[in-house]
């Protein structure tokens, strides 16, 4: 089955250009002008832009954390994906400590397997570092998982310096990449104890715990930790000014830093967990937490010199219901946000439209830089002859406001509530599925898993 898109504008992190697009199948067979209907079903994009379908290269999906369960498993929350334009998410299969990786890849793909309505793959946490562990490495870059996940903070999942640096080195020898979760866990649960000493147990207290300090700091020590491995690194959810200065200075240094950065650092800040009702604050905690207004401008201008690569969500949803667990006790509100299918509108109307960023760059940022970093390159990311044909169609005169209601995460509130968008996804298509359409899902899960190689940005 072929069919032309007709009249639009391609975009690609290279450039744009007004051209057809043909695809045979599940490919991008031709690219170019007044291309032959032969055929083909013929669908006019006259006056839309299409971009490459959107990677989101870090979400939680059915995670089991904080005594619960992410409020999203593969099948609501890929459906969220796709319709926001999401055509692929690598998501972390997460082991426990004990647990080997094969046994936690496993279990990921019982959970996504035939469930999923976007293409997916996954990254490995690596939270334990022995000769068993050690052994299962080569398997994984075999399974097609060439990046890894590694924590300094949360006691289940944090990995000491010596294993940090071990694994590391081990990575190294198949060309793999690991994205750490940077915070000073120390310095956090001293902070942690005196608030609560103090009876501060108000959402408020999060972001007073986890100062931007503390994220620069153990920035800064994972640097120089990877410094002493002469590895490439990933900083996963970065969120302070101060934290792209360290990086700034590792690259002087000559090393080779990647970072990614979410909407809601972009868009959102603390003053969000000072709201009068619990409810309305704890709904926004997550680690790292929103920062201030000047971290957001910092943020904005790395994403406009290329400073920073990637743009992911982090979706780790919860209901607001699972967030009432922490009443009382603000540590025990479950960390993490909805965001899986905002995140395309968002960074085209709050970047794009407010010529914070081009559209170049956003393609660079949501598709061809996560694809290169991550191995899935030239397949996805990018529209070019051969690839697959994901292809998000976006209208930039298609304005709406988004509303929780008409999203699809099972989480039931989106932190971006009321947003004024600048246009809004049109049609997503996935592999030649017509998948979305005005937010609607057409199709069942069609997704596949993706295997990848080790990447090159």
């Amino acid at each position: 089955m072929k069919t032309l898109f007709r009249g639009g504008m391609i975009v690609s992190a290279s450039g744009s250009k007004k051209a057809d697009l043909l695809v045979n199948g599940e490919v991008i067979e031709k690219i170019g002008e007044n291309l032959p209907e032969a055929g083909a079903d013929v669908v006019d994009v006259t006056g839309k832009f299409l971009f490459p379908g959107f990677i989101d290269a870090h979400t939680h999906f059915d995670l089991d954390v904080c005594n619960t369960t992410t409020a999203d498993d593969f099948a609501s929350g890929t459906r969220s994906a796709i319709a926001g334009g999401t055509t692929l998410v690598i998501d972390f299969a997460c082991p426990n400590k004990g647990e080997t990786l094969q046994y936690g890849l496993d279990l990921w793909h019982k959970k996504a397997d035939g469930r999923s309505s976007c293409d997916y793959g996954f990254h490995m946490t690596i939270d334990d570092w022995n000769e068993g562990i050690k052994s299962e490495i080569p398997a994984m870059f075999e399974a097609g998982i060439p990046s890894f996940k590694m924590y300094m903070t949360y006691p289940a999942m944090m990995i000491g310096d010596k294993d940090l640096f071990l694994a590391l080195e081990e990575l190294k020898k198949f060309g793999g990449i690991a994205g750490v979760h940077c915070e000073n866990a120390g310095v956090i649960d001293a902070l942690i104890e005196q608030y609560k000493q103090a009876g501060k147990t108000a959402p408020s207290s999060h972001p007073e715990t986890r100062p931007n300090a503390c994220e620069a700091e153990a920035v800064a020590h994972l640097l120089r930790i990877a410094q002493v491995a002469d590895v490439p690194i990933v900083i996963v959810h970065l969120s302070t000014k101060e934290a792209l200065e360290e990086v700034a200075a590792a690259r002087k240094r000559g090393q080779k830093v990647y970072i990614e950065t979410c909407p809601h650092y972009l868009l959102l800040d603390d003053s969000v967990y000072y709201q009068p009702e619990y409810t309305d604050s704890a709904r926004f905690i997550c680690a790292p937490p929103m920062r201030k207004k000047a971290d957001q401008e910092a943020l904005w201008q790395a994403l406009a010199d290329g400073t920073v690569q990637t743009v992911s969500t982090d979706h780790c949803s919860f209901t607001l219901r699972q967030k009432d667990a922490g009443r009382g006790d603000f540590t025990k509100i479950p960390g993490g946000l909805p965001g899986v299918e905002t995140r395309g509108v968002l960074l085209y109307s709050a970047g794009v439209a407010q010529n914070r960023i081009t559209k170049e760059q956003m393609a660079a940022l949501l598709s061809e830089n996560p694809a290169k970093l991550y191995g899935a390159f030239p397949r996805k990311g990018i529209l070019q002859e051969g690839s697959d044909a994901d292809i998000v169609v976006y209208d930039p005169t298609a304005d709406t406001v988004i509303a929780a209601e008409q999203l699809h995460s099972a989480a039931g509130y989106s932190p971006f509530e009321g947003f004024q968008t600048a246009g809004s996804i049109e049609q997503v298509w996935l592999r030649g599925i017509k998948m979305a359409e005005n937010g609607q899902i057409l199709q069942g899960p069609v997704g596949q898993y993706i295997p990848r190689k080790p990447g090159n940005l």
